[in-house]
């Protein structure tokens, strides 16, 4: 019994160790840079509405009072960036935005007791 959870073990660990280099031979700054350059061909309102449904975001991350939707809007309106289009970036980014204040708003709702 023993010799079989060495070789399920051995065999777990040299799986594992394969996936330790996945992204060695990736140069770090490769993705940041590709973002920077992204954002300068976005109009400068889109670039505005993004910072700010990012910053929305973070708050409401930091209230836990993020509804996915906002998130998933965030991710779009970023996705759109690197690709350029302007006008999903700001509706995604409005969006965004929206949910994250009615997500915020929700905070003040009065807790439902049952059973009282």
């Amino acid at each position: 019994m023993s010799k079989v959870m060495l070789a399920l073990t051995s065999a777990a660990l040299l799986g594992l160790s394969g996936c330790a280099d996945l992204y060695v031979n990736q140069p770090a700054g490769k993705a940041a840079a590709s973002a920077e350059t992204t954002k300068g061909s976005i109009s400068a309102d889109a670039q505005a509405a993004l910072a700010r449904a990012q910053a929305d975001v973070k708050t409401a991350k930091s209230k836990n009072a993020l509804w996915t939707t906002a998130n998933d809007a965030l991710k779009a309106a970023e996705e759109a960036a690197k690709k350029g289009d302007s006008a999903t970036v700001i509706k995604q980014s409005k969006l965004a935005s929206d949910h994250v204040q009615k997500g915020l708003a929700q905070l003040n709702y009065p807790m439902l007791k049952v059973g009282d």
